[in-house]
């Protein structure tokens, strides 16, 4: 797909045309034809429905002329331009299936490989057009982490980070949430116990794809942030123990969460997978995980595979340990990235983080927009 040579081998068929030995159904090439008879020249939608094309559709005639390829179709008689290195690169079985979130897109990383630091960008070049917002927002996308500093501490700024690249996601905390030691907390993250590695919501779904933790005021007793990458643990696992790596990803586990105004579930792979096997994210937190719901003989092995995952969840080498000042703000990709929190030595005495979540997908528009 990379091959941008200008010689392409064009001809036509009885069901078809053969594009450098692939062939490619007369029916794909129809619907394929973004002419402005047949897509709209601002978002690229249909003016009409796929399901109205002739299943008899033939090539009636085909005129090859460099990288221009014009065919002409029956029974509508619609004829059709396209770039033959196109054709090459896009034709049935040619082209990988888009998935922008695999590990096969993006890069994994441990703490060494980020030099025990995440990247990190001033918030006046995020929120500014210009080379270094889109620098920024690309790293994010592709280690799923991003440090954020220069953010006003006060109230509220959070928002205005997650808007700046996509949607804020509102769940039962409302558009925001407190990170602060409460006197009756309904989440021990509000608490100055330390919290284990985990990502945030699984009883959801979808999972909120993106969470951001901005810093207002710090406690000078703990209270490190502590983040790992899952897809790093997933491919560790998968090489060490496959067995464990297979049945985390073929077991549905069932998380739960409850208040009292609240009452959520929901299922999914501890280790979800694309179709071609590629890792594409992570669901855990043993807090709301709910006891398995397999078979009797299979439930000693999903403890087991549990606890292997665990094991290589707890290695240091993968851990990046980081500690926000006021007016930091860390962003990572909760459908990816693990987190933590060490104690709060002091009970957390002035520590107070606002935190919101926001979708992959607005991060994912913004992101291709600009590099457009």
């Amino acid at each position: 797909m990379s091959d941008t040579s200008s010689t392409v081998s064009v001809r036509k068929t009885w069901s078809g045309i053969v594009v450098d030995g692939l062939p490619v159904p007369s029916l794909w090439l129809r619907d394929a034809c973004s002419c402005s008879e047949c897509r709209d020249g601002r978002s690229g939608q249909r003016l009409r429905s796929a399901l109205t094309l002739d299943p008899a559709t033939e090539v009636d005639d085909l005129i090859a002329d460099g990288d221009e390829v014009q065919m002409t179709f029956s029974p509508d008689g619609h004829t059709a331009v396209y770039s033959a290195r196109w054709l090459r690169a896009n034709a049935p079985g040619r082209c990988e299936v888009f998935d922008d979130r695999s590990e096969r897109t993006r890069q994994p990383w441990t703490a060494k490989d980020l030099a025990g630091r995440p990247p990190r960008v001033p918030w006046f070049q995020l929120s500014t057009a210009g080379p270094q917002r889109e620098d920024a927002l690309r790293e994010l996308m592709d280690l799923g982490i991003l440090l954020i500093d220069g953010v006003p501490p006060e109230s509220e700024r959070v928002l205005d980070v997650a808007r700046s690249f996509g949607f804020v996601r509102t769940t039962h905390d409302g558009d925001l949430f407190e990170v602060r030691v409460e006197s009756q907390p309904d989440d021990l993250a509000f608490t100055g116990r330390a919290i284990g590695v985990h990502t945030d919501q699984p009883f959801r779904e979808p999972v909120p794809g993106i969470q951001l933790l901005h810093c207002l005021s710090t406690s000078a007793g703990g209270g490190q942030d502590v983040l790992i990458d899952g897809f790093s643990v997933a491919a560790i696992l998968r090489e060490e123990d496959p067995i464990a790596f297979e049945t985390l990803a073929s077991t549905p586990l069932t998380f739960r969460f409850d208040d009292a105004t609240t009452a959520l579930r929901a299922s999914g792979p501890t280790i979800e997978l694309n179709r071609a096997g590629e890792v594409r994210g992570i669901r855990w937190n043993d807090r709301s995980v709910e006891p398995p719901q397999v078979p009797p003989d299979q439930v000693a092995l999903v403890y087991k595979s549990m606890r292997s995952f665990a094991d290589v969840l707890s290695r240091p080498e993968l851990a990046l340990h980081v500690i926000l000042a006021p007016g930091d703000c860390i962003v990572f990709d909760n459908t990816r990235i693990l987190h933590a929190r060490t104690v709060f030595a002091d009970g957390a005495a002035g520590c107070h983080l606002q935190g919101c979540y926001a979708d992959l997908d607005g991060l994912a528009s913004t992101l291709a927009v600009l590099e457009r």
